[in-house]
């Protein structure tokens, strides 16, 4: 895991949820709170023997005619040469054309999801060329599956991870299970989710969980993120219709990476990290996974457009 770092000499502030690549260290960037819905298109610069980051510049934001939808996640679909992006506004999941126009296509979402949250909707999406799929799921529990884990009542997130293939239908549905969240009785504001997915060559899928912990005083807030692994092929699809139970078949989980940041008095590296694709192979072969927090536009100062790389070996 290389260290996390910001550029605001070169980056505009603001609250860039989701990333993904068009190749050449070039990538569509959206973010939650644009003007219009749309993307910005970055340029970020690797260390080729490392995986650190060297360098992000912005080439701009590409518009469309639509307000913005609090869009979180985005991917990009070769075969078209086109834009996908989540939008939590109105759970829909949108194409756009390279110059930000909505093309009219989308995925079409499968009823199971109708009664996904605005706050906990569809964050997470990702599509992988080798594999001809899309990935998303809802950020927390379903109401058909439970109750949404908070800050008190350590309950475990049921989720419904959800293929699609590249006609934009719904294919198979696996049922994934977060861990427990860390009991703190003096939030003031929280979240736990999974804000991201990235989907391997091989057909496994990486998982971002995401435990985001505001105190009353500020002071000792904290995120906690883990990234785990998992093997759909390897793995039992579950009914879209039946609800989730403790004992539903969930995937098997491999963690691979596990990170802390805070705001202390003596710490302020506070990332709330929604983001998460593959970037570019190193020298070695080792593949580089590149992250970035959502910083509510350099919230108060303090928070920081952070961007970081983990090198998979």
């Amino acid at each position: 895991m290389n260290p996390q770092h910001y550029f605001h000499h070169n980056l505009p502030k603001g609250n860039y949820s989701g990333l993904t690549s068009l190749g050449n260290e070039t990538y569509a960037v959206v973010s939650d709170k644009a003007p219009k819905s749309g993307f910005f298109v970055f340029h970020i610069q690797i260390d080729h023997q490392t995986g650190d980051i060297l360098d992000i510049t912005s080439d701009g934001f590409r518009p469309s005619s639509d307000a913005n939808q609090d869009e979180e996640g985005i991917a990009f679909f070769p075969k078209d040469s086109t834009i996908f992006i989540s939008r939590e506004g109105d759970n829909a999941i949108l194409e756009y054309a390279m110059d930000g126009h909505l093309t009219g296509k989308r995925l079409k979402i499968p009823a199971t999801f109708k009664d996904i949250t605005h706050q906990y909707g569809f964050e997470a999406l990702t599509y992988n060329k080798q594999t001809h799929l899309f990935w998303t799921t809802s950020e927390s529990t379903l109401k058909l599956d439970g109750v949404q884990a908070n800050a008190q009542n350590q309950v475990n997130n049921r989720l419904r991870l959800q293929s699609f293939d590249e006609d934009f239908m719904p294919q198979a549905q696996f049922a994934y299970l977060m861990d427990k969240p860390i009991s703190h009785k003096s939030a003031s504001n929280y979240a736990m989710g999974v804000p991201a997915l990235t989907a391997l060559d091989d057909g496994k899928l990486l998982v971002l969980e995401r435990e985001f912990l505001v105190t009353s005083g500020k002071l000792g807030s904290f995120v906690s993120n883990k990234i785990y692994c998992v093997d759909p092929l390897s793995a039992d699809s579950i009914p879209s219709n039946a609800p989730l139970q403790a004992a539903s078949p969930y995937l098997q989980k491999t963690l691979i990476a596990e990170w802390k940041t805070s705001l202390t008095l003596f710490r302020q590296d506070l990332a709330n990290y929604e983001g998460m694709c593959l970037g570019s192979k190193l020298s070695d072969g080792s593949q580089v996974l590149i992250l970035c927090a959502d910083s509510q536009n350099q919230y108060g100062g303090v928070l920081r457009d952070w961007f970081r790389t983990i090198v998979i070996r």
